[in-house]
């Protein structure tokens, strides 16, 4: 049985929505409960707080990449939980302009498709009563969208915690506490968003600190009683094709970007998953039926990855008898060569022609849907795939085939199509799910 959930959301990013997920998510564990988060939304970095938050698999839930089974199946990790909680992405409304599978992206889409109501995450600093009047307008945008309450979050002052309650009780709107500022148990940023969990020394701390401040401020048995009974019942989860019985899969700091539902799915078809280093120098398995370069942060270990010759000779001698894929960070990695922002070159494998350059930082961002000319390791030429890029890279050379037509969420064709030659394929977007 899949217990009640809500929605942690917010008007806008940076109001604290992840701060505030990651104190309730200890807080509640520290009373002995059991609950399972997800995200909403192309995040992946968001997921590996929240296992360390809740010592449960966070999983993404996308209304725009993913159908209606495939959302029930995932749904389904939280069986056996004693509540939901799922972490919002950007502002509740804020999607693309076309429906996709099931909906814009949007984290309200993700409400209405579960029921699971919203806690608004409002930041109150510089204004007052007129907070109410924002969380009186997200209640009322979505008649199937049912908004819980509100967090004050960033409150300067008892009488500023005053004010703002009584414009709050005006409109009608549940308050369920307030946080004041507290920098010590805010997240470290980089331009991608959030550092990685793994990347974060401090994270126990920030954790157990969140913990006590959300249960010192907050009513969690008033936000317990609050969430809404799942709408959704748990589906089987639709089988994943892997993109081998044994899958050699970089994994450190500069390759750590993969959808946890895809090496799950993956795990559940029966492959054999072979984790190896490219920053420690490791070439994929010789036992390996193919190579699997996730995105990530290759730009700031230029010069380990350049210097890391048994990786690049190991990975140029794999993709001579088997596939290898990268996606973002992954893909450039088997180019030609990486350009830092200090504007320096560090060559990379060159099983592919790609070069890119951070020195001129510009942000490719967007859902992507992709039909391919060619397969990669796990779909076949022709296969519509839907996924995700975000990246600051600007390509200076991509010589090889094209692998697939590209558009955008509006159908808008994207230059970055990725590139194909012989058995090595790479895409600038993170695969999400195969389009129904």
């Amino acid at each position: 049985m899949i217990p009640a959930g809500l929605i942690i959301s917010a008007p806008a990013s940076g109001t604290g929505k992840t701060t505030l997920m990651l104190g309730l998510l200890g807080a509640f564990r520290a009373q002995g409960l059991a609950v399972q988060p997800f995200k909403s939304g192309p995040d992946y970095i968001d997921p590996a707080f929240h296992r360390a938050a809740s010592g449960r698999p966070s999983v993404n839930l996308d209304s725009w990449a993913m159908g209606a089974d495939r959302l029930a199946g995932l749904i389904g990790a939280a069986e056996g939980a004693d509540l939901v909680l799922a972490e919002g992405s950007m502002g509740l409304f804020d999607g693309v302009a076309r429906i996709g599978e099931t909906g814009t992206g949007a984290s309200a889409d993700l409400s209405a498709l579960t029921g699971w109501p919203v806690v608004l995450v409002l930041d109150v600093s510089g204004q007052a009563q007129s907070a109410a009047a924002v969380a009186r307008g997200f209640a009322t945008l979505r008649p199937d969208v049912r908004i819980a309450g509100v967090v004050l979050n960033r409150v300067a002052s008892p009488r500023h915690e005053a004010l703002v309650r009584a414009g709050m009780e005006a409109a009608g709107i549940r308050v369920f506490g307030a946080l004041p500022r507290r920098a010590t148990i805010e997240m470290p940023e980089r331009h991608l968003g959030l550092v990685q969990a793994e990347e974060t020394p401090e994270l126990d701390r920030i954790v157990a600190d969140a913990a006590v401040f959300v249960a010192e401020h907050l009513d969690l048995d008033a936000l317990r009683l609050a969430a809404g009974a799942t709408r959704i019942d748990s589906g089987t989860r639709l089988r994943v094709t892997p993109p081998g019985q044994r899958i050699a899969l970089a994994r450190d700091a500069a390759f750590s970007f993969v959808y946890p539902h895809l090496l799950d799915g993956w795990r559940a078809a029966g492959a054999e998953i072979q984790p190896f280093s490219p920053l420690d120098d490791e070439a994929p398995d010789e036992d390996a039926d193919c190579c699997w370069l996730p995105g990530g942060y290759p730009e700031l270990h230029g010069g380990r990855l350049a210097s890391a010759g048994r990786f690049r000779q190991g990975l140029r001698l794999f993709s001579q008898t088997r596939p290898v894929h990268g996606e973002c960070g992954g893909y450039m990695a088997m180019g030609a060569g990486i350009v830092d922002k200090e504007g320096a070159w560090h060559e990379m494998a060159g099983i592919l022609g790609l070069v890119t350059s951070f020195e001129k930082r510009k942000m490719h961002l967007g859902y992507r849907l992709a039909e391919l000319h060619a397969p990669v390791p796990g779909h076949a030429t022709g296969a519509r795939l839907r996924g995700h890029e975000f990246h600051y890279s600007t390509i200076l050379d991509q010589p090889d085939l094209a692998l697939a037509r590209v558009v955008d969420a509006n159908g808008d064709a994207v230059a970055e199509t990725g590139s194909r030659r012989g058995l090595a394929t790479g895409t600038f977007f993170h695969l999400i799910a195969e389009a129904t």
